[in-house]
């Protein structure tokens, strides 16, 4: 069983970076694909980024392409989720998401419980 954990969330400036980091235990990371979500408020939860299973290709959503950089580690118990000049619009709760599909979906098989993320002056 794959378990999920999410870190680094926070309050951040506009304008601002943090790096979230998704561990995992149970299995390593490299078999699955893995997707960043977030949930604003009042709002359904949106991928952000996908980190495609077998090949090294990672998607965004359009409006953090050049700001977000979703990266695993080699020996496949992190991922991360850099985010740079973060924007209030980018408050919400972040998750990351496992599946053994080979790309992202909105249903995933493993989620965590995810991380607040407030972009506030």
């Amino acid at each position: 069983q794959l378990q999920l954990v999410e870190s680094g969330g926070g309050l951040v400036q506009p304008g601002g970076s943090l790096r979230l980091s998704c561990a995992a235990s149970g299995k390593g990371l490299n078999d699955f694909a893995i997707g960043w979500f977030r949930q604003a408020p009042g709002k359904g939860r949106e991928g952000v980024a996908c980190i495609q299973r077998n090949i090294d290709v990672t998607d965004y959503k359009q409006s953090v392409l050049g700001r977000f950089t979703a990266f695993r580690d080699k020996d496949g118990k992190m991922v991360y989720l850099q985010m740079n000049r973060l924007k209030d619009e980018d408050t919400g709760v972040y998750y990351c998401a496992a599946t053994r599909e080979e790309v992202c979906y909105s249903v995933m098989d493993y989620w965590g419980n995810g991380t607040q993320v407030t972009v506030s002056s």
